[in-house]
């Protein structure tokens, strides 16, 4: 008979919400200087001046909204003047869908019908701010979405020229964008960008001793003694590391415990891990995937068919063998630098003829990307 098992009603959690990408820590390291940023940048509206527009930019699971959420606690601990506002562009793409969710947030009610016209609802949202004498902090988060919608110009106006008509009153923009290939230069429109001045804050990946940090602090709060071993836990940052994504060493924690409790052990087996990695290593891959652009796709696409186990391919020879109408030689190395910040590649470069060539190498396993791109069809 099995010794050590754990009952039904057992658990290896102490706390299995500090494995969410979600959650937002009481403990959160190495993300202070960009939190003061951002704490300057508000700074004027506590002594009667406009808050500074902020953009937080990073490739995905750096920090950047877990920094804007412990900057909103702070906030909401400090003054009631300042109401700070998330929004998840994800969710809320449109510029009606995002003033709708400000409304309601703002003032807890129902949000107006979906017959109600814009103008009404600017209306009905620059009223209550002027009565109850507040200046709203909007985050729009992964605000990307809202560029990839044509829509991010339309917001920016509506909430930067309000005080044109309600003269007294303001509200500040913080944008979080995640995604490295967009050049805001390029994207705002000259009536946004007259008003749209900004500070920038970015957000460097992780180095392998932060991850190491933030997956310790984490184990020690969501989990009991032992569950993970230190040479366990060294695997799943090796693992973090390739795919340059916090929120996977997350997941893979609690995806290899889970397995572990279903089995009903006391201990995380190499197994758990390994199996855990192949579900968050595709969570973390789909994802980026979904966020890519057609001419991306296109280009993503003959690069993976090309890689194979005996041949190096470089960025030349990839180009080569795209069709026509794929695009020009600038916008292709733009995309091929996309993709190793987005840690798809990695890039080596060597002397070799006539010059200079870049390799590239596929980070994930050919099979599993294809089964994921062929999802997408």
């Amino acid at each position: 008979m099995k010794k050590n098992l754990l009952m039904w009603d057992q658990t290896l959690f102490r706390d299995i919400e500090v494995f969410e990408i979600t959650y937002v820590p009481e403990q959160f390291d190495y993300r202070d200087e960009q939190i003061e940023r951002l704490a300057f940048a508000v700074k004027p509206a506590l002594m009667g001046g406009s808050i500074l527009n902020t953009i937080c930019r990073g490739v995905p699971g750096t920090g950047k909204t877990t920094s804007v959420k412990k900057f909103f606690e702070e906030i909401e601990e400090a003054t009631k003047k300042i109401v700070p506002i998330h929004i998840n562009c994800q969710i809320d793409s449109t510029e009606y869908a995002v003033f709708s969710r400000i409304y309601t947030k703002l003032t807890k009610n129902s949000p107006p019908s979906s017959g109600t016209a814009f103008k009404v609802l600017i209306d009905m949202l620059a009223k209550y701010i002027e009565k109850e004498g507040v200046i709203p902090l909007i985050c729009l988060d992964d605000a990307n979405y809202l560029i990839y919608n044509k829509e991010f110009n339309n917001v920016l106006y509506a909430a930067l020229r309000i005080h044109e008509v309600y003269e007294n009153i303001g509200i500040g923009v913080i944008v979080v964008i995640s995604d490295p290939d967009i050049l805001l230069e390029s994207v705002l429109d000259a009536r946004v960008a007259s008003v749209f001045r900004y500070e920038t804050i970015n957000f460097a990946p992780y180095s392998a001793s932060e991850v190491a940090g933030i997956l310790s602090q984490r184990v020690a709060q969501g989990l009991y003694p032992n569950v993970l071993s230190s040479e366990q836990l060294d695997y799943i940052v090796d693992r973090t590391m390739r795919c340059g994504d916090i929120r996977v060493g997350l997941d893979l924690i609690k995806r290899a415990v889970m397995y572990a409790e279903t089995d009903a052990r006391r201990e995380v087996t190499q197994e758990d891990l390994q199996k855990a990695f192949s579900a968050s290593q595709d969570l973390h891959l789909s994802g980026t995937l979904r966020s890519l652009s057609s001419d991306e796709l296109l280009v993503f696409r003959q690069l993976v068919k090309m890689t194979n186990d005996n041949t190096l391919i470089t960025t030349g020879d990839i180009r080569r063998a795209m069709p026509d109408d794929a695009p020009k030689l600038t916008r292709f190395n733009e995309i091929i630098e996309k993709f190793d910040h987005l840690r798809l590649i990695t890039l080596g470069y060597a002397n070799k003829g006539s010059g200079r060539k870049r390799y590239v190498n596929l980070r994930y396993d050919k099979e599993r990307v294809n089964k994921l791109l062929q999802k997408k069809n």
